[in-house]
């Protein structure tokens, strides 16, 4: 996934423009120009290119999964001064960075790689780490935050001409952003003490600590093995044995706990799997390891299995792959919406509606169940249900913007066009974006269909998102 890592690459620019004779000190973050919502704004800005890059993974059940994980080990974290956000991308690479403002992208590569959920777990508390102590803004150092801006228009353009190479300032840019790879690796100081305060977490989180160590110590291998070919996670995180062998020195210390993994561990990554590659390449590698029995549990080689044959349109057999499951007892809310999308697929909506009705009920923490509920009510033509739906849980998470899109799509279906253009702009909204956001509410305006309480609703909210894309515009002027 080039353009994605050119991204990264252009955002990190300002670590080799911070400070020629030294890093500052977490004392002076105060006086940087780098404000804590500053540097939010500005993983948000990033976070838009990301989500329109082909291999951002839009997936519910995979980024619940992945959130569950980091929010459980962010959660007992010191001194985070933002909410996290984790998200996946698919790219066979072994690498997770953390961008300004808390948020943590994980490879899925890297998911794919990990032996254990400890493993996985203590990638994201080393990112974690980096985010708490501030490493990055530290590393911006006293740069205003216009500059910031700038950069990313940098980051921008460098992610423009990775698409067409053949344009000559593309180019340009994509050497610069080239020149600086050596300059934006964490200094040994900074992984040290993400080291030791992402050991702390997982021990707090209930995971085994000896995760971090030996995945970190495989990848090192691997990148010796492979000197050209080394994970992406050890280009922008230099890993030496000295940082294994003090690694491997705090764990000693600390009581032995064995920690059995989680159900969903072993059946997202074979979800993963079966929707990497070619849907045939998929289907083999599966067929094959339940031919050989050369697994670790076959609950995970038959769920994703399932998925392939799915992916086949190989239906039947998809459906007594499903059956073995539920004869192995295997329970599971990812199994539950796998039921779910073999019903869609045999045209089968109400029976999808019943099944995930009774699943949301079940496992009323997974949110991709419910999303995949209200998309099949408004599917069977239950639009009002799924409004009465979707109305509950926004009280319960009003910045959802998965939430924002099925009303849109709820509302377009009822043909409210007033109030599918606002929940639209919502849901832009939501993700930061704002120019979008308005051009929806300039729509529902333009709508004509709405009542005077509702058209007024309309009117005040767009001037108060042209109220703050003016001030955003004069914060970039300074």
């Amino acid at each position: 996934m080039k353009p994605l890592v050119w991204l990264v690459l252009g955002l990190l620019w300002p670590f080799a423009l911070a400070r020629a004779d030294g890093l500052p000190d977490l004392g002076e973050l105060e006086r940087s120009g780098l404000s804590h919502t500053a540097e939010r704004r500005l993983g948000q800005q990033i976070m838009l290119e990301i989500r329109r890059d082909p291999a951002y993974l839009d997936d519910a059940e995979i980024a619940a999964y992945i959130d569950q994980v980091g929010q459980r080990l962010a959660a007992r974290a010191e001194g985070a001064r933002q909410p996290f956000e984790f998200f996946v991308v698919r790219d066979s690479m072994l690498n997770a960075f953390a961008l300004p403002g808390g948020y943590v992208g994980v490879h899925s590569g890297l998911v794919l790689a990990a032996r254990s959920e400890s493993e996985l777990a203590g990638v994201l508390a080393h990112e974690i780490s980096h985010v708490t102590q501030s490493h990055l803004a530290r590393r911006f150092g006293k740069q205003s935050e216009s500059q910031m801006v700038s950069l990313l228009s940098l980051a921008v353009a460098v992610l423009a001409a990775r698409s067409s190479p053949d344009v000559a300032v593309g180019a340009a840019l994509a050497g610069q952003a080239a020149g600086v790879q050596q300059q934006i690796n964490y200094s040994r100081d900074f992984e040290r003490e993400a080291d030791r305060l992402g050991l702390d977490l997982m021990e707090k989180g209930g995971y085994d600590t000896r995760g971090m160590a030996s995945f970190f110590e495989r990848m090192l291998q691997f990148g010796r093995i492979y000197e050209n070919n080394a994970p992406g996670y050890l280009r922008t995180h230099p890993m030496t044995t000295e940082r294994i062998t003090d690694m491997e020195n705090r764990i000693a210390q600390r009581p032995y706990k064995q920690v059995a993994d989680s159900v969903e561990f072993g059946l997202v990554r074979a979800k993963l799997r079966a929707t990497d590659g070619t849907p045939g390449d998929a289907l083999a590698d599966f067929a094959a390891q339940l031919k050989s029995g050369k697994y670790a549990r076959e609950t995970d080689v038959r769920f994703g299995h399932a998925h392939a044959l799915m992916r086949n349109n190989r239906l039947t057999e998809a459906e007594a792959e499903l059956a073995a499951l539920r004869r192995l007892n295997l329970e599971s809310p990812l199994l539950e919406n796998l039921a779910a999308q073999l019903r869609l697929k045999r045209k089968d909506v109400a029976g999808a509606v019943q099944t995930l009705a009774l699943a949301a009920q079940r496992y009323p923490q997974a949110r991709a169940l419910t999303y995949a509920l209200i998309d099949a009510k408004v599917g069977a033509g239950e639009t009002a249900e799924a409004l009465t739906l979707i109305k509950r849980e926004l009280q319960l998470t009003p910045g959802d913007a998965r939430l924002h899109a099925l009303e849109a799509k709820t509302y377009a279906a009822q043909g409210k066009r007033l109030q599918q253009h606002r929940s639209q702009g919502e849901a832009y909204l939501a993700e930061g974006q704002l120019d979008e956001a308005i051009l929806q509410y300039e729509l529902a305006r333009r709508a004509g269909d709405g009542d005077f309480y509702e058209s007024s609703q309309v009117d005040a909210r767009l001037q108060e998102l042209k109220q703050r894309k003016f001030e955003e515009m004069r914060r970039n002027q300074r």
